[in-house]
């Protein structure tokens, strides 16, 4: 089991990673790659209604690293160079991620916390981000670079078991500096329930560790949260309406034997079978505030683990902003309203399929190639379900 869960975390660090560019890692965009990348914008041509278009503007003057974030009415943060990229192209079309600006606000304060070779410390920055309006709310788009599974010290103060944990303070930064009334985690995760296909959307008030390798021993562990409001659903409809007209990019693929020395090779193969992309909600078609899963190794649902008992998808990061909400609330300080807002970048696995040895993981493979082949079109799905809950609360 120990084994497994090295090979896991190891494969969490390399898949948070993936995609990383060298003009991800610089503070200094060059005037020439910034123009590369607006006139390589993509263009997805979303029909949102009249007055509901989200439109990403500047700040000017244009910020500079250890300028504070902008106030705003609602803050959106994600994770990956997937997700950064599905959440630009909607919420703020034809600014790239290359564009937002890069935010490094005490950033020596974090450098303890945060190991060698992590993200955050190549990067030296906490963020990216940028502004947007979605009808009259200020909705400040923010990509982090720390990461649950990434930063974490085991040596002292910290200890194996119970690492550093920098993307909490990060998290209460942003609360003080843009003051939100809604903060909303989004990005991709497995699904855990076998009805949840591949590009539906998780939308939860609810989050808990469900951590065994670094933070294992932590006072956290196991600790479930929860944000107790009313989430309006009115532009659901619209939201699974544009989802819907980009479900041909999240076809499932034929399967046929990985070799043709499989035998009898003459059957039919299982066919390329679209999925028909939806919104799934907490207390509607699920249990009222089940929790996202958030783990410290990439964990996946299958069909014989049962994680659906326990939560509505997993993922790595989502519990530290219900941590950190937590914290304020015992402090008498601000809390917003919070939400997670997840994609299924990967279905529900066949648990039949052979998990022994670790790197043999034929239920890992597939978990992966999901994850990998449909992270960004996946995402895209939760960014629309995003402008939804802004549109719509």
């Amino acid at each position: 089991m120990t084994d497994d869960l090295d090979f896991r975390q190891q494969l969490a660090v390399e898949l948070l990673s993936a995609g990383i560019t060298a003009t991800d890692m610089t503070n200094n965009v060059p005037p020439s790659v910034l123009a590369t990348s607006a006139a390589l914008a993509a263009d997805l041509k979303i029909p949102f209604p009249p007055g509901l278009r989200p439109a990403p503007y500047p700040i000017n003057p244009e910020p500079q690293l250890n300028d504070p974030l902008p106030k705003a009415d609602v803050v959106v943060v994600t994770w990956t160079v997937d997700e950064v990229s599905a959440l630009a192209d909607v919420l703020t079309p034809q600014i790239t991620r290359d564009h937002w600006y890069r935010y490094a606000r005490n950033f020596s304060a974090y450098l303890p916390k945060i190991r060698e070779r992590a993200p955050a410390r190549n990067a030296q920055r906490l963020a990216s981000y940028y502004l947007t309006k979605v009808g009259a709310k200020t909705v400040l788009c923010l990509k982090s670079e720390l990461h649950l599974n990434q930063d974490g010290v085991q040596d002292p103060p910290f200890s194996p078991g119970n690492a550093s944990l920098p993307v909490k303070d990060l998290f209460h930064q942003i609360l003080d500096e843009a003051d939100p009334s809604l903060i909303i985690t989004t990005g991709t995760a497995g699904a855990v329930f076998a009805e949840h296909d591949l590009g539906d959307v998780v939308v939860t008030r609810g989050a808990m560790f469900r951590v065994q390798k670094e933070f294992g021993k932590a006072p956290f562990a196991g600790k479930a949260y929860k944000s107790d409001w009313q989430v309006s659903t009115s532009m659901f409809g619209k939201a699974v309406e544009l989802m819907r007209g980009f479900k041909s990019q999240i076809a499932a693929p034929e399967f046929l034997p990985p070799t043709a020395n499989y035998a009898p090779l003459d059957h039919i193969p299982k066919p390329i079978t679209e999925n028909d992309p939806d919104i799934k909600m907490d207390g509607i078609d699920m249990p009222a505030f089940h929790p996202i899963l958030t783990t410290d190794f990439f964990e996946f649902g299958t069909s014989v683990n049962k994680l659906d008992q326990f939560g509505a998808a997993v993922e790595m990061g989502d519990a530290a902003l219900g941590l950190c909400v937590e914290e304020r609330a015992a402090t008498g300080k601000s809390t917003p309203n919070w939400l997670v807002i997840r994609n299924c970048s990967d279905p529900q696995i066949n648990g039949a399929l052979r998990n022994r040895p670790a790197k043999q993981s034929l239920q890992a493979m597939w978990a992966v190639y999901y994850y990998m082949g449909f992270g960004y079109w996946t995402s895209v799905n939760s960014a629309i379900t995003t402008w939804a809950v802004i549109a719509g609360n």
